[in-house]
Formats: structure tokens, C-alpha cells, sequence
């Protein structure tokens, strides 16, 4: 209930708020890319995979953050760096390269350690508990099936929605073309509907819109979102371990560093703080000193 008014309801009164952006109407044929773009811009694809991939294994490098080092990347090896911020089709598929690999690499830490490094990701890891899978080393031995179920519809997933989508753009755009007068209230009875068949409690319908409030304020302050949704989910997880491993210890915090890999863990904890921490910074002050990727007519 939550996950539902913080990142549904919370949309919902956004775009309610906001104004109905232009449709794009061109024909579809206009916006396939050509061969020749597609052989220019086959290196900026490659680098922003290996970029998105291994970045997004590190938790608080969120997608927009990697897509503006992708970029910032692209614009450093280029031949052509005066081109980029004028439509430069590198430009367009580096970040976005680098935005779709940053899924996969989520995965790595969530399957092998149980850590999301997203917000999208910690709200798969409620539903893998909620069906009882519990992501770490053990979920290799005990549902191995599973893990290679997961890892086989990446693959497929792609392929199937490049299948889907190419025909299917103009219908999907199109849906934007309803006005938000009639979509507002549909999507928000779904989103109510869908609270209320968790538990086929009223009290989850109304912790989903308190915190929808919450969500859409947060927002508009520009407040992210994403640690309060980890903090909810990881939290349970953090205080029953920590209780656990407490009481093994007769209350003496000095178990955490007893052994040598718990020592290396905290340490590594606090080195990705402190590098997603450097990189965000890096981003922000890119970001405002320069174009970024999207600026203008195109990147």
C-alpha cells in the first residue's frame, strides 16, 4: 500500500497538476533510424552498455545519473565533440544505452546479495517476499530454476518488446492523446482497487492515499522518492538480522567486526556511499554547467 501511493497516486495527482504535453504526429517511418546512424552509433552502444551494466550494480546510481556519465563519456572519446548538444546521434544512444543496461546490473547485487540498487528493484524484492523467495546465495541452491528463469526472460523480454513496440508506437502514443480528465480517475480506481485486493482491507486503501499525499508532496519539493521506498522495504530486513545478530552476541556490536568479511563489507559499504555520492555530484554540477543529453532539439 505504500509502493501504490507513493509512486502511483502520487503520479496521479502529478500529472493531474500538470499540463498535457504535445503529441509527436509524424509518421512512424520518420523515426526509424537508418543504417548508416545505426553503424555511427554502434561504439557510443557498446561503451553505454558496459558503462549502464557495471555502474548499475552500484547502489544510488540511479538510471538519469548513469545516462549523464554515459554521456559525458561519449562526449570525451568523440571525434566530433562540437556536435554533440546539435543532434549528434551518438548523443541520443549513449544515455539511453547506458539507461537499459542499468537494469541487468541491478540484478546482480539483488539475486547474489539481496540488495536492490534501485527503487524498481526494491519493489520486486517485496514481491519476491511476498512469495516467500529470498534473494542471496541460497536462492542459487534452493530455486535455481527460478534465478534462470529470470535471467532467460531478460533475453526474451527484449526481443518481445522490440516485436511489440515497433508496430505498436502510434497506439501507445495515441493513449496520450485521452484527456487526463478521463485517464486521472480510471488509473487512480485501478490503483485504489489494487490496494484494497491485498489484504481486502480498507485501511490499505487509505495508508495508499496518506502516503500518496505524502509522495506527490515530496515531489513537488523535489524530494526523491527512492530512499524512503528502500528504507520501507529493507528496513524490516535490516532490524530482524540486527536483532538476530545481537542476541547472539549478548548485545556487544563488536560481532560486526569479529570477522574479516564483515569488516570488508561495512568498509565496502561505506565506499559506494561515498562514490555514488561523487558521481551524483559530478552529474548535478555537468548538469547545470552544461547541455545534457535531450537538451535543445536533440543531444
Amino acid at each position: 500500500a505504500v509502493i501504490i501511493g507513493l509512486f502511483a497516486i502520487a503520479e496521479v495527482l502529478r500529472n493531474i497538476e500538470a499540463a498535457t504535453p504535445a503529441i509527436y504526429t509524424a509518421p512512424l517511418k520518420s523515426l526509424m533510424p537508418r543504417l548508416k546512424e545505426l553503424r555511427d552509433c554502434a561504439g557510443a552502444m557498446l561503451r553505454a552498455t558496459g558503462v549502464g551494466f557495471f555502474l548499475g550494480i552500484l547502489p544510488g546510481c540511479t538510471p538519469g545519473a548513469i545516462s549523464f556519465i554515459s554521456y559525458d563519456l561519449e562526449k570525451r572519446v568523440s571525434r566530433n565533440k562540437e556536435q554533440f548538444g546539435r543532434g549528434a546521434i551518438q548523443g541520443v544512444a549513449a544515455p539511453e544505452g547506458a539507461n537499459n543496461a542499468t537494469t541487468s546490473g541491478g540484478f546482480v547485487p539483488l539475486l547474489a546479495l539481496g540488495i536492490p540498487p534501485t527503487p524498481a528493484l526494491a519493489v520486486l524484492l517485496s514481491g519476491l517476499m511476498i512469495y516467500g523467495l529470498q534473494p542471496g546465495p541460497l536462492l542459487f541452491e534452493k530455486q535455481p530454476q527460478f534465478v534462470w528463469a529470470v535471467i532467460a526472460s531478460m533475453y526474451i523480454g527484449n526481443v518481445m518488446l522490440l516485436i511489440l513496440n515497433l508496430p505498436l508506437v502510434g497506439l501507445w502514443a495515441r493513449l496520450c492523446l485521452i484527456p487526463y480528465r478521463i485517464l486521472g480517475p480510471v488509473v487512480l480506481g485501478v490503483v485504489i482497487v489494487g490496494a484494497y485486493s491485498i489484504r481486502n482491507s480498507m485501511f490499505d486503501v487509505w495508508t495508499s492515499i496518506v502516503f500518496g499525499l505524502v509522495g506527490f508532496v515530496m515531489k513537488k519539493w523535489g524530494w526523491p522518492i527512492a530512499p524512503l521506498i528502500l528504507g520501507f522495504i529493507l528496513g524490516p530486513l535490516l532490524e530482524q538480522h540486527l536483532r538476530a545478530s545481537l542476541q547472539g552476541s549478548g548485545g556487544s556490536p563488536l560481532i560486526f567486526l569479529e570477522r574479516p568479511i564483515c569488516a570488508a563489507f561495512i568498509v565496502l559499504g561505506v565506499v559506494l556511499i561515498l562514490m555514488s555520492r561523487a558521481l551524483w555530484s559530478k552529474v548535478s554540477v555537468r548538469g547545470e554547467a552544461s547541455e545534457g543529453p535531450g537538451a535543445g532539439q536533440g543531444a
